[in-house]
């Protein structure tokens, strides 16, 4: 049943700002629950498939200060408005692009076809679909988050609410960015929509390498009740500091994350594989790949391994024009062969788990990098230990950084941004300084304009695309959202 007004839905705080926050303790409660989402009416048997692929579609636009005297719209919007400047003229295509998995899948089902598909949108675009009152867009997508008869073919991904790269996201921004896609989420889908989702795409693929960083991710993503997340394959390493061995890639790792006092937290992960990830997405390779694969053996227990990939969903030409041509072919084609098949990621999970394998005995990833710090540290595990390590690090091994790593590798979100990361983070102090204790004085705070509108420009102001696209307009954005927040948080 699609979600109607009458759903049970999470209420907005204001008309003109996102459902971003004010219901943290019900949201809490609602997310960390065991239930399994996909066992009970999942299709798939363990025992007759030797691998599959599981692929997700990353949909992403960031909010900028550039409507009517400066309003905040979607730079999809903006596209819309200024179709004569760069590739804007595919405004259009993008928002197919955002809606068309609400048409794939229906047919696919009809057809007879066992399809999967992993969604992740940002916050961002859902407030931003919102803003330009493209209902058509939402219906689609309710569809796929609200029917019983679409859900064992889609699985939707939490993320970050504005797109924030976790290395750069102040420690304390962490838990707010993935709660207000919650909340963001469950206003628009519903709470039992929200209750299924449980895993994670971190924005770019980022992860933390910094160990205190990593830990206090792992965690917020834990107390959210997200119980795994992708993790891009040359972003982690052994605990000896190799790589990831060739079929490792393939099965569920554990990412082991330790902080400066010694203490260890640890999630699931899924490993995304390196290439040109909207060629290999728009194309189906991993599907391809899926079928050169077999058995593995986690703990005494045979399981079928499993291709990782993720992609933008709109950008770029072959997935705005080469995917469905891509995507129709292989469902017809598993129909006749039952021992490849497309999973979605929590399905894959507790089908493993379902089979005997304990998650303790996945192998074992952490960030790249960290055996480096660790071997330096010794025995010896302090906060003052490991600053010192990563000091000399940083002075004495040219390959050695803490800015974490993503897919787009090639791209320091650190180094040459200092005029947006130290506003960034004078904001997120300045929020904090203000709102923090009266938050931990009475938590109905978090329910008042003031505290959501100034939480919405601490947010939006860690946007990856004021980095990502280089000096100039975009930065100049981000300096205007800063300015904002900082009056809002005087």
């Amino acid at each position: 049943m699609i979600a109607t007004a009458e759903s049970k839905t999470f209420a907005t705080n204001t008309s003109h700002l996102p459902p971003i926050c004010g219901l943290e303790t019900k949201i809490s409660a609602l997310v960390n629950n065991n239930n399994r989402v996909y066992l009970p009416k999942t299709n798939l048997k363990l025992d007759n498939i030797k691998s599959g692929f599981a692929c997700a579609l990353h949909m992403h636009q960031p909010t900028i200060p550039a409507g009517h005297n400066g309003s905040l719209i979607c730079n999809l919007e903006h596209m819309f408005n200024n179709q004569g400047d760069g590739d804007n003229h595919n405004a259009g295509v993008f928002a197919w692009c955002y809606s068309r998995m609400g048409e794939f899948i229906p047919q696919l089902v009809a057809d007879g076809c066992n399809p999967r598909i992993m969604l992740d949108y940002s916050g961002n675009l859902l407030w931003g679909l919102q803003q330009m009152g493209r209902n058509d867009v939402l219906d689609n997508l309710k569809k796929l988050a609200c029917d019983a008869q679409y859900q064992p073919y889609v699985e939707w991904l939490g993320t970050m609410w504005s797109h924030a790269v976790a290395p750069s996201t102040p420690i304390p921004d962490l838990k707010l960015q993935i709660q207000a896609w919650q909340h963001h989420f469950s206003s628009i889908f519903g709470e039992e929509a929200l209750s299924r989702v449980k895993g994670f795409s971190p924005p770019e693929m980022h992860l933390p390498n910094h160990p205190d960083t990593l830990f206090e991710y792992v965690k917020a993503l834990k107390d959210c009740g997200y119980r795994w997340l992708l993790v891009q394959e040359h972003t982690v390493e052994r605990p000896d500091g190799s790589g990831l061995h060739h079929e490792q890639k393939y099965v569920p790792n554990r990412l082991v994350a330790k902080n400066s006092r010694g203490e260890t937290i640890s999630i699931t992960a899924l490993i995304k594989t390196q290439g040109s990830d909207t060629k290999l997405v728009a194309q189906m390779q991993p599907y391809y790949e899926a079928k050169t694969l077999g058995k593995q053996d986690i703990g005494g227990v045979s399981i079928p391994s499993c291709v990782s990939q993720i992609a933008d969903g709109e950008n770029g030409g072959v997935m705005m024009n080469e995917f469905p041509g891509g995507f129709f072919p292989v469902w017809h084609e598993i129909k006749g062969n039952g021992d490849v098949v497309g999973f979605n990621g929590t399905e894959y999970l507790e089908l493993v788990e379902a089979s005997g394998v304990n998650p303790e005995d996945f192998p074992v990833c952490q960030p790249v990098g960290q055996h480096k710090i660790w071997a330096k540290v010794g025995d010896e595990i302090t906060p003052a230990n490991v600053e010192s390590s990563i000091e000399h690090l940083n002075k004495n091994d040219h390959q050695f950084h803490m800015d974490g790593a993503s897919w787009t590798n090639d791209l320091s979100w650190v180094r040459g941004y200092e005029n947006v990361l130290e506003p960034m983070n004078k904001l997120s102090a300045m929020f904090h300084q203000k709102f923090d204790r009266l938050v931990a004085e009475d938590p109905t705070v978090t329910q008042r304009p003031d505290y959501q509108e100034a939480l919405l420009y601490n947010l939006l102001v860690q946007t990856s695309c004021f980095r990502y696209w280089g000096q100039g307009t975009w930065t100049d954005y981000a300096r205007e959202l800063y300015r904002r927040g900082e009056e809002l948080c005087k």
